[in-house]
């Protein structure tokens, strides 16, 4: 088995500049998911929003949600 296919899920997600959410902070404002559909879904019926495409729009735009966040709960996945 290749080394890559040994690693775990959080370890992928940690090694590439992807946007997390931290769902316990997470307050459901939907800002993300105005700003940026195609990366963040409001969850209602969960209470948080949640990351459905990781790439899916340009990092400025991810950022532009990231920075409108009133709660501060996203990430870049590698900088945490």
């Amino acid at each position: 088995m290749h080394q890559f296919f040994k690693r775990t899920f959080e370890e992928m997600i940690l090694a590439e500049h992807v946007p997390f959410i931290v769902e316990d902070e997470c307050i459901a404002c939907g800002t993300c998911a105005e700003i940026c559909p195609e990366v963040f879904i409001l969850k209602e019926s969960l209470g948080f929003a949640q990351v459905i495409n990781p790439t899916g729009a340009p990092e400025e735009e991810i950022q532009e949600a990231i920075d409108a966040c009133p709660v501060q709960c996203i990430h870049w996945a590698d900088e945490m």
